[in-house]
């Protein structure tokens, strides 16, 4: 695979892969029934923990009911958890680099059951949803874990595939859609939270007893806040993070604002809003493996400079508010069509990010490149409800906001381009020129 190389940074090892240490499979090289064990645990420990934080999303438009809140008031408290646990993952992924997965991934999973807890015991106010909010972000940071983990589990050219599917544990939001409500209406306003809070807890204990560390892993030395500011400025970290941004950030921000958009938007009731936006979720956690096996076998710019297109003319399209498919029987393919295409173009996007990652960072620092990484992706989830919010409050409108996302997404792409591809092509017509 060659996705080209970055034109500012040079290798060094925090941004290029160690030719012996990332290659040579090596005497301790891991076992590939233990790789599909760790695998498995990171990815199940990922869905729950992401199930916990978007638990407060379905449920938005009840809270603004319920404590009279405004439209931006609505969308702060369900992209709170968002900012928090996307900011955590820089100090999580240092952290991860350093203590190893088999100790973070309990560690997180125990930490997020408080929080989970006190968001579906105390939520009489706006004040007690924001402070609950903030400590379910928690849940969020388990991305900086397991990335760097699933990655020094497996070799070069598998890593793409692997950290694809376990970024389909993304995955616990569509839970979190299909079943609040529902399991609220059936067992009570509280028993989510609970169910949630005990799934965490056996993982906790679970994953303690049976996730293990790579032999290839080492633990990174020396302070991790100077490696993760180290880690911060570099090129490369830079560009991989705002393409996250764009892939994982538009995925987060319509899992967690499409209900409201649907409710507000085309008037739909809350549980049909939280349905179709369970569609959408399952549909881009589907498209994130696509995304990581695409870019194991293509160069990973082009996949990404593609999904970005295609999510930047469904953006437009959408903003000329095309009927949906309705419950009622009417059939409107194509405006469906529209969100669905959205879907899969940003899951798979996100997918190639992390592919990108995977080559061109040294195993011993992905976790403190994840971090950083994933903090940008999940702050890129954080602004659009805000905006969406913002325009709805001001004009009941939010084709401007969709517009800015038709607007980022092809400025985005360009970016892609240079930054991957055009010195990829350069450098390979100087290749040619040379004589042998």
């Amino acid at each position: 695979m060659s996705s080209g190389s970055d034109p500012v940074s040079a290798p060094d090892p925090a941004t290029a892969p160690d030719p012996v240490s990332a290659d040579a499979p090596g005497p301790s090289s891991p076992d590939a029934a233990q790789a599909n064990l760790a695998l498995a645990l990171c990815s199940v420990g990922f869905l729950l923990t992401f199930w916990a934080w978007a638990l407060m999303g379905p449920l938005g438009a009840t809270y603004k009911e319920e404590l009279g809140l405004t439209s931006f008031q609505q969308s702060l408290v369900v992209a709170l958890p968002v900012v928090v646990g996307s900011l955590g993952r820089i100090p999580v992924g240092a952290l991860t680099d350093r203590l190893g997965g088999r100790t973070m991934f309990p560690l997180i999973a125990a930490l997020t059951i408080i929080p989970t807890l006190f968001v579906g015991f105390v939520n009489n106010s706006l004040v007690v949803l924001l402070i609950g909010g903030f400590f379910l972000g928690i849940g969020g940071t388990s991305f900086a874990v397991g990335v760097p983990t699933v990655n020094s589990w497996f070799p070069p050219h598998r890593r793409g595939t692997a950290i694809g599917i376990f970024g389909a544990g993304m995955g616990g939001t569509a839970v979190a859609a299909f079943t609040t409500l529902r399991i609220r209406d059936a067992f009570g306003e509280q028993a989510p939270f609970v169910l949630v809070a005990v799934l965490l807890a056996v993982y906790a204990v679970v994953a303690r007893m049976l996730l293990q560390n790579s032999p290839a892993w080492t633990p990174a030395q020396g302070n991790w806040v100077v490696k993760a500011a180290s880690t911060l400025i570099k090129p490369v970290t830079l560009k991989l993070s705002w393409l996250y941004a764009m892939g994982f950030g538009g995925f987060v921000a319509f899992s967690v604002y499409l209900p409201t958009y649907l409710h507000n938007f085309y008037e739909l009731d809350i549980e049909d809003a939280a349905l179709r936006t369970a569609i959408f979720v399952v549909i881009a956690v589907a498209s994130r493996p696509l995304g990581g096996a695409l870019a194991d076998r293509f160069a990973g710019g082009w996949v990404l400079v593609i999904s970005y297109v295609v999510t930047g003319l469904m953006a437009a399209a959408a903003s000329e508010r095309m009927p949906l498919i309705g419950l009622d029987g009417s059939f409107y393919p194509v405006g469906t069509a529209v969100f669905l295409v959205m879907a899969a173009s940003l899951g798979v996007a996100s997918g190639a990010v992390f592919a990108l990652v995977a080559e061109l960072v040294e195993p011993s620092s992905v976790g403190s490149v994840t971090g950083i990484v994933g903090a940008v992706g999940g702050l890129g989830g954080f602004v659009p409800p805000l905006l969406l919010g913002y325009f709805w409050t001001q004009d009941s409108n939010y084709r401007t906001g969709l517009l800015l996302l038709f607007a980022l997404s092809v400025i985005t792409a360009a970016l892609t381009w240079l930054w991957f591809l055009r010195t990829a092509r350069s450098e390979s017509a100087d290749t040619e020129r040379t004589p042998a």
